[in-house]
């Protein structure tokens, strides 16, 4: 089964073959593998900082250890012990709150809502904070992102407050058609930019830290002593590329079919699909049954009839209510709304029948 973002398609998995048979074709002949952050890992970072219009980039094995750095560095640059996080951010739901058990700080929530702060919510902090965390988009919220006004305003407001303004851009590729604005327009309104290399392009791990070329000294040291300074990381490296040649072109008509998958899978009995129309390729999908049912349904549907449609159910506070989340790629393109339709209806059948 893929992860808990399911795509819906009508492909089968790449096997570990044909994914090196495609780092070997979209290689240049002439690059050496790296030696502890050299050869392809530097054209890594210098394509993703001329990406995002930063000074550089640094290449982390993971995205939870380049946000630890970006966080550890505000605090270092603005003595402020504390950070500015969404208790829905992933650095609360997902990186179990390492920036606390590693770093020390202690976090402050400018709201509960389910969307990112606003400036007012940030000029009304209760103390000091070292850096404000924007997570564009919000995944736990459902894939919402905020306006373009609305972002601008907060990162003015966050350096009002004294703090850094700083992008949890995973998604950040995206997040563009719906903003209105480039990567580089993005992440200028910024300070440090996070962008993950795995999630939307396909890469087989790894993420960038971006910003000024201080914050990428400083980051190279902690990416050393947090045990990111691997000897060879030239596969990952090389597949964040390839993702960069391949994919991120693509991504704004991922974005665009979402929004007929969406409403296309929101016809079904009882669904129920938020946001709508979907701020990115990603949104969320509720039906009124078990998720252990419909998680059966979906791997009955993929054995019998070889669709992978959508899977990773999970229950909700609501009794026979469940929940997943819809990610459209490059397979789901060949699908018209009527065919989503006809695959949720013959999924539901297998659940009824």
């Amino acid at each position: 089964m893929l992860g808990c973002d399911q795509m819906l398609s009508g492909a089968r998995p790449v096997t570990v073959r044909e994914k090196l048979a495609e780092l070997s074709e979209t290689a240049d002949a002439g690059l050496m593998p790296d030696v502890y952050g050299d050869g392809p890992v530097t054209v890594l970072e210098k394509r993703t900082a001329e990406l995002l219009g930063t000074e550089a980039a640094v290449f982390f094995p993971t995205g939870t250890m380049a946000q630890q750095v970006a966080i550890r560095y505000g605090a270092e640059l603005t003595g402020r012990r504390a950070v500015a996080l969404h208790p829905l951010g992933h650095q609360e739901v997902h990186e179990r709150r390492a920036y606390a058990d590693l770093t020390g700080l202690r976090a402050v929530h400018p709201t509960a809502a389910p969307r990112n702060p606003t400036a007012a919510e940030i000029m009304a902090l209760a103390e000091p904070v070292g850096t404000v965390v924007l997570e564009l988009p919000l995944r736990d919220a459902g894939f919402v992102l905020p306006t373009w006004p609305e972002l601008a305003d907060a990162c003015t407001a966050a350096r009002a407050v004294g703090a850094r303004a700083h992008l949890d851009g995973a998604r950040l590729w995206e997040s563009t058609p719906y903003l209105g604005r480039g990567l580089a327009e993005i992440a200028g309104l910024a300070d440090s930019t996070y962008v993950s290399f795995y999630k939307t392009l396909g890469g087989l791990s790894g993420a960038a830290l971006a910003g000024t070329t201080a914050l990428a000294a400083y980051a190279r040291n902690w990416r050393h002593r947090y045990g990111g300074q691997l000897y060879q990381q030239w596969p990952a490296v090389l597949s964040a590329l390839t993702g960069l040649d391949r994919q991120l072109p693509k991504i704004p008509d991922y974005v665009r079919h979402a929004r007929t998958v969406a409403a296309a899978l929101a016809e079904l009995p009882g669904a129920v699909v938020f946001p709508r129309p979907p701020h990115t390729n990603q949104f969320r999908l509720w039906l009124p049954h078990p998720a252990a049912r419909l998680n059966e349904a979906a791997l009955a549907l993929a054995e019998q009839e070889k669709i992978w449609f959508v899977a990773g159910w999970r229950d909700t506070e609501t009794p026979g209510q469940a929940m997943t989340e819809v990610v459209v790629h490059a397979p789901a393109l060949e699908w018209t709304a009527r065919d989503v339709v006809d695959a949720g209806l013959r999924l539901l059948d297998r659940i009824q029948g």
